[in-house]
């Protein structure tokens, strides 16, 4: 695992994008219409920006996956995040979306315990190696860096196909949420 710098930020966006497409967070926050798959990148491309200022964003050795990390406690207000947020709001959200995102957003952070934490905000492994062990491999380097950073790791996911995988590497459900689909929060202390 490497940690990913702007030059790596297009492999990332795209591994992501078509790792999270049929996603129910990622398409409950990205407005559905004709340029949904856009307003996805454009959502993976904040995230990454995000991160890179706040966080860690990582990079399998075979560039097969990827993961963004932030540190919420780390986390400021500044001119190039809200920068950020507006451009996130015109090219993912939709001006009409942003009372249900901001909601969703105060929902989650309520729900968040309020300690240092290590928020794995995104995973993804390229589609085409999907099921081959790569993204095992890869959740076990980034659990060893939450360990080395002697952190907690926190994360939600709407896949339920997703948390057997996850309580694999001994993550506990410490709660769940009704949005239009159900989103588990997943902590491993």
């Amino acid at each position: 695992m490497k940690n990913a710098g702007y030059n790596n930020k297009e492999l990332i966006v795209d591994i992501l994008t078509e790792s999270f497409q049929d996603n129910q967070s990622v398409n409950y926050i990205a407005k559905r219409d004709e340029k949904r798959l856009k307003r996805i990148e454009a959502l993976m491309d904040y995230s990454f920006d995000v991160c890179n200022l706040f966080g860690d964003v990582f990079l399998s050795d075979d560039n097969k996956a990827c993961a963004l990390v932030l540190y919420p406690d780390k986390k400021k207000t500044t001119l190039k995040s809200i920068m950020l947020d507006a451009k996130l709001i015109l090219l993912c959200v939709g001006i009409e979306n942003i009372k249900k995102t901001l909601d969703r957003e105060a929902m989650i952070k309520k729900i968040q315990p309020k300690e240092p934490m290590y928020y794995l905000w995104f995973i993804g492994v390229d589609p085409a190696y999907q099921h081959t062990g790569i993204g095992s491999e890869f959740l076990k380097e980034i659990i060893e860096h939450a360990k080395e950073k002697q952190r907690p790791i926190y994360l939600e996911t709407s896949t339920v196909r997703n948390l057997p995988w996850y309580k694999k590497f001994g993550f506990t459900i410490y709660q769940a949420a009704e949005l239009s689909y159900k989103l588990y929060f997943l902590k491993k202390v």
